[in-house]
């Protein structure tokens, strides 16, 4: 249960600090007093939405500390849920804290360890149940209806399923859908595809091959250029009837050697030519080996030709470059599979039987346990509404058959009657305002009983209420 509650320049709170004792407590004041400023800054600090709006004028952050007292009978799951985040004190006391500066950044600490907002909020709705001034209106919504409901009854793992069950079964039913209208389209789309991809599977180009047949095509068409080339840089160099450059440098090499016993300046000289004449045998071997693996090969030329002729048509086909063929392909082929699932409408057909089914099977067993829950509801609602003078009058948690929704197999609606003899009508057409704090408050009171929530806060919880109504309140 909440102890303390300390507000640091929040809204237009300096400091103010909150003690508060096991049991009943009220704060009482004229309208814009505060009070409902210490309602907003307890819901901060359990994981409530921020802005930098709340931080009081003039300073640089709002600091909220709220201490709670674990209550004996939540422990053991409270300390389940601190030890499964690796907060849990070291005795019974919780600390909840957020501070919210004024550029709208907020930080959370529980037990004084830094914590996402998201965890702040899953342990506030724990430990404490804020009904707001205007709760009461939104009893009127068909969607805080099905979510009390659910709520009261602890059904809301099994109504998430429910939802997310029938999303997916949605989705495949769509697919299906969008298959058989586009059937055509995609039978005349899949027939273009598979010609295109036994196109280039006939082809059967490799990655990289169009620079590689373009290199040997150069080659092979330019081989008699190659060889004179090579054999007349061979000559020059090694061969010449007149003297080849290599047998020169060797002499020179040899002439210059004696005389640099006669003069050492000359050494530098020799020692350059020497690496000129180790350079000149590499490239004479160099051409050997070239020429000893280059021939005319006019067959192998003819098949190049052949081949980049095919390459080239096949590209111009379609419309793209002949090195592009290989990334072409592997795209025709995807898209050739994935209209392949697409277009199996027997397979389509029988994932949406599953998912309807495993959707049915979820919503049947959601509808009897809100059948289950809308009776004992109803029930302990209509016993307190006898408490808030409204003798006679009886509450009934409706359940009317529906076509499959997210939300499950029936529509809820909350029907009262006021009076003793009278039919239960929704609770829009018949509850005054003052009726429907009332019926709020029993609904309050049932669901905090099965919650089992160790702080209750009510905010104006008298509102349209009046005269010994308001003694019947006090007491509940």
């Amino acid at each position: 249960m909440l102890r303390t509650l300390s507000i640091r320049d929040f809204v237009i709170v300096d400091a103010i600090e909150l003690d508060l004792a096991a049991g009943f407590t009220v704060f009482t004041g004229e309208t814009g007093a505060g009070k409902s400023i210490l309602i907003d800054a307890l819901a901060l600090a359990l994981g409530g939405r921020a802005d930098a709006g709340v931080v009081r004028e003039g300073a640089g952050k709002a600091d909220i500390t709220a201490q709670f007292v674990m209550d004996p009978a939540l422990q053991g799951a409270l300390k389940a849920w601190l030890d499964d985040h690796a907060l849990a004190p070291d005795d019974d006391m919780l600390l909840l804290r957020r501070v919210i500066d004024n550029a709208g950044r907020s930080k959370a600490f529980i037990n004084g360890v830094a914590s996402t907002v998201t965890q702040l909020r899953e342990l506030g709705e724990r430990i404490v149940d804020i009904h707001g001034q205007h709760a009461h209106q939104s009893l009127l919504k068909a969607d805080a209806q099905s979510h009390l409901l659910d709520t009261h009854a602890r059904l809301q793992a099994d109504a998430a399923a429910v939802a997310a069950a029938y999303r997916e079964w949605r989705t495949v039913t769509r697919a299906r859908e969008q298959c058989e209208q586009d059937a055509k389209g995609i039978t005349l789309e899949r027939e273009r595809l598979e010609w295109q991809v036994g196109e280039l599977d006939r082809l059967a180009i490799k990655p990289g091959e169009w620079a590689e047949i373009s290199s040997e095509h150069s080659r092979l068409s330019h081989a008699a250029s190659l060889i004179e080339g090579a054999q007349h840089a061979l000559t020059v160099l090694s061969e010449a009837d007149t003297g080849p450059i290599l047998s020169q440098i060797v002499a020179l090499e040899l002439k210059l050697g004696k005389l640099v016993d006669v003069d050492a300046r000359l050494k530098p000289v020799t020692e350059a030519i020497e690496p000129a004449r180790i350079q000149l045998q590499e490239a004479v071997y160099a051409l050997n080996d070239y020429l000893g693996r280059t021939e005319l090969d006019p067959d192998r030329l003819r098949e190049v030709d052949t081949r980049m002729e095919a390459m080239y048509s096949t590209a111009r086909k379609f419309h793209i470059a002949p090195e592009d063929l290989p990334q072409e392909h592997a795209a025709l082929t995807a898209r050739l599979q994935q209209l392949a699932q697409a277009a199996d409408l027997d397979a389509l057909r029988g994932r949406e039987d599953q998912l309807k089914d495993a959707y049915l099977a979820l919503a049947k067993k959601l509808s009897q346990a809100r059948s289950r829950a809308a009776r004992s509801l109803g029930a302990a609602v209509s016993a307190a509404m006898q408490e808030l003078s409204m003798a006679g009058g009886s509450f009934v948690v409706d359940l009317q058959h529906c076509e499959p929704a997210a939300h499950g197999l029936e529509q809820i609606e909350f029907l009262v009657a006021g009076h003793a003899g009278t039919t239960a009508r929704p609770l829009a057409k018949v509850a005054s305002g003052g009726e429907l704090a009332r019926i709020a408050l029993a609904i309050s009171v049932i669901a905090s009983s099965a919650t089992a929530t160790p702080t209750l806060i009510f905010d104006e919880v008298d509102s349209g209420i009046g005269g010994g109504v308001a003694e019947v309140v006090g007491r509940l």
